[in-house]
């Protein structure tokens, strides 16, 4: 059902703010994880918006505890928006990581505790059914359509989740190797220079 759906979505962002906020040193690593937790996260409220709050807005007993998660997801964009910098080990970066962490983990367990209970009672065992199919839908096009910002990770084709790209070193190299631009040239011999 869509309660399950989305705490799988919920237990990978639980792995990924424990993982960030404990990263110490590796500027790159940190900025891999803040990013897989950010697709991850923007992914997650579109779909759970979409195909969870919004039916529950239409329902008089589901309105204000809508209210309350979508007030939730703007207070973790904004958060989004103050680590979204380039230098990741400036001063204040990790506390506020810390603060993303604990308003991310809040919110997860405010849902799975009280709004799911909510959304149990109000909607039927069918609609759970199809909101289920649609969310699980749309976080994986999600996650691509966030995921395509960003050159350091990507979504694996097989499971829709948001990985690690490899690094340029791991990337097939065209530059450099002469039969590199004949291939895009179309041609199968190397140009030759004077």
């Amino acid at each position: 059902m869509i309660f399950d759906a989305i705490r799988e979505s919920h237990d990978l962002q639980r792995d990924l703010c424990r993982k960030l906020t404990a990263s110490r040193g590796d500027r790159a690593a940190r900025q891999v994880l803040f990013l897989q937790l950010k697709v991850e996260l923007m992914a997650h409220a579109a779909a759970e918006e979409r195909y969870l709050y919004v039916p529950l807005l239409m329902e008089n007993g589901g309105l204000d505890a809508s209210r309350h998660a979508l007030h939730e997801h703007h207070e973790i964009d904004e958060l989004l928006d103050d680590l979204s910098v380039r230098n990741k080990k400036q001063a204040g970066w990790i506390a506020t990581a810390k603060k993303l962490s604990f308003k991310v983990r809040h919110h997860l367990k405010e849902e799975e505790s009280k709004f799911f209970q909510v959304a149990g009672r109000l909607l039927s065992k069918t609609k759970k059914k199809q909101l289920a199919r649609k969310y699980t839908q749309e976080i994986v096009r999600m996650r691509r359509h966030y995921g395509a910002e960003y050159e350091t990770v990507v979504v694996a084709a097989s499971s829709g989740l948001v990985k690690p790209a490899k690094r340029a070193a791991d990337r097939p190299a065209t530059r450099g190797r002469a039969s590199a631009g004949a291939h895009l040239r179309g041609s199968s011999e190397p140009r030759r220079t004077r």
